[in-house]
């Protein structure tokens, strides 16, 4: 049984908004196909299809996913070329094999219609509208969702800080004064204790606004001096609705 020859290559694609596809013309029969050859002994596939194609088209390309394979008889022998999809730099990098006549990079279309064997003509155009379809895709994502420039940080100088901070300081609002929790809770028991008609009493609104402002000690002895007068001003109420 015959053995079968193995090869590889690559649907080398290069352009951006419209990508044009590389196509080969042998000098053995001037035949126009897709980068592709034979692989060498023990050699990884995806190597040598890199391997072909930048022997063949004279660019630098990377590879990306599996794309599929075609299988033919050639001399009688069974043989399977595996592609894969590649992107190749928009300058060239090294002179083409001597086995290669010229290289042609053409839209999707012309590519087709320029190789020569029927079996490379329906795999590029079946494979070739996915690949196009893809980079649509990817271009549209990139176009919605490219994200801003971060800005960089720079920091300043300890002499540019220390500025920063004395104009805050001058141009900060003065805070109103506050109350202390103790002194608000004298003017809430004050308030409460207080009988109805001592609330409407000038004098004792006087007095719970100055116990308000004192501590507990000095409120204290601010009621003991207060009491007379609160006692002689009922007193007079009193003996006012008695006459």
């Amino acid at each position: 049984m015959a053995r079968t020859i193995h090869a590889a290559g690559g649907i080398v694609v290069r352009g951006g908004a419209q990508p044009r596809i590389a196509v080969v013309q042998r000098s053995k029969d001037d035949a126009w196909v897709l980068p592709r050859g034979k692989l060498e002994r023990d050699e990884n596939p995806a190597a040598g299809a890199r391997r072909e194609a930048v022997e063949e088209t004279g660019h630098r390309v990377k590879v990306y996913e599996f794309l599929g394979a075609i299988t033919y008889r050639a001399r009688g022998r069974p043989k399977v070329v595996q592609f894969w999809r590649m992107k190749a730099d928009e300058r060239p990098s090294r002179d083409v094999m001597k086995d290669i006549v010229a290289v042609e990079w053409l839209p999707l279309a012309a590519a087709v219609r320029r190789l020569s064997y029927p079996l490379e003509k329906l795999f590029l155009r079946h494979v070739g509208r996915r690949i196009l379809r893809r980079r649509r895709k990817t271009a549209r994502r990139g176009a919605v969702r490219r994200p801003a420039k971060a800005r960089k940080h720079r920091r300043s100088s300890p002499k540019k800080r220390c500025a920063r901070r004395k104009t805050k300081k001058r141009h900060r609002a003065p805070r109103p004064p506050r109350r202390s929790t103790r002194r608000r809770r004298i003017a809430k028991t004050a308030h409460r204790t207080a009988a109805p008609h001592e609330l409407t009493t000038p004098v004792h609104r006087t007095t719970m606004e100055r116990e308000a402002t004192m501590t507990a000690h000095q409120a204290a002895t601010l009621r003991e001096a207060t009491k007379p007068a609160r006692q002689t001003i009922l007193q007079r109420m009193l003996g006012r609705i008695v006459h």
